[in-house]
C-alpha cells in the first residue's frame, strides 16, 4: 500500500445541523488527503474543539445558535492564527460576506458547492490560498473599504501582492520569485502593515479594488 506523500489536512466541521455535518464528513472522507478530526454544533463548541484538536482548517457555518460563525471565526483566528477558516453557508447577504472576511475567514463558499470544489478549497486554505464564491468576490471587491493607497509599495511588494491575489501561497511566491519563504513572509508582513490590512484575503481584495490584479485572474 502506498502512503500519501503528505499528511492529510485536518478539518473541523462546524454546523448546527447534524445531517449537514454527516454529509460533509461522508464526501470529504473520499479524499485521502483530508481527515475530518472533529465536529461542533455551534460557535462555542467550535472554539473548544479547535483548541483541543488544533485543526488545519475549520469549515464554519455562519448562522448558528449560542455563538454565530462570524463571532466564532473572529475568536478562533485570534487564538489559533495558524488555523484557517472556510465560511460555508447558504447566503450571499453582503453583511455576512463582509463580516466573515473581516473576521478572518480565508474563503467564502456556499453549501451547494460541489464536493470537489469544497475539497479543493480545503487544500487551498491549508496552503494559505484564497478561494471565494464568484458572487461573493464581486460583492467584496465592490464593498471593500480599503480606501486609497496609504503608502507606496515597493516593486517587489507589488508583485507579491499580485501573486497573493492570484492565489499563490508563500511557497509558490518564493519559487516564482526565486527567493526564500522567509523573505516572502517579510514582504507580506510589510505590505499588510503599509496598507492597514489584517489578512491575505483582505490583501487580495485590496489588489482587486485598486486594479493591481484582475478578478479574472483570481481563483474563485
Amino acid at each position: 500500500m502506498t502512503l500519501p506523500a503528505n499528511p492529510p489536512v485536518s478539518v473541523l466541521l462546524v454546523d448546527d445541523h447534524a445531517v449537514v455535518r454527516q454529509g460533509l464528513k461522508l464526501f470529504l472522507g473520499l479524499d485521502p488527503l483530508i481527515e475530518v478530526v472533529g465536529e461542533a454544533a455551534n460557535g462555542e463548541e467550535a472554539l473548544a474543539e479547535a483548541e483541543r484538536l488544533i485543526p488545519d482548517v475549520v469549515i464554519m457555518d455562519l448562522m448558528m445558535p449560542v455563538m454565530d460563525g462570524i463571532t466564532a471565526t473572529r475568536h478562533l483566528r485570534r487564538r489559533l492564527p495558524e488555523t484557517e477558516v472556510i465560511a460555508l453557508t447558504s447566503t450571499l447577504e453582503e453583511h455576512k460576506v463582509n463580516g466573515a472576511i473581516e473576521a478572518g475567514a480565508i474563503s467564502y463558499m456556499l453549501k451547494d458547492a460541489s464536493s470537489d470544489t469544497l475539497a479543493e478549497a480545503i487544500h487551498a486554505a491549508a496552503r494559505g490560498e484564497v478561494r471565494l464564491h464568484p458572487e461573493a468576490a464581486r460583492r467584496l471587491v465592490r464593498d471593500f473599504r480599503g480606501g486609497e493607497m496609504r503608502e507606496t509599495l515597493t516593486p517587489k511588494e507589488t508583485i507579491v501582492l499580485q501573486l497573493i491575489a492570484h492565489g499563490y501561497s508563500n511557497k509558490d511566491i518564493a519559487r516564482d520569485q526565486d527567493v526564500s519563504e522567509a523573505t516572502v513572509k517579510t514582504h507580506v508582513s510589510r505590505l499588510l502593515s503599509k496598507l492597514g490590512l489584517d489578512s491575505r484575503t483582505q490583501a487580495a481584495l485590496y489588489a482587486l479594488k485598486h486594479g493591481i490584479a484582475s478578478l479574472d485572474g483570481v481563483e474563485v
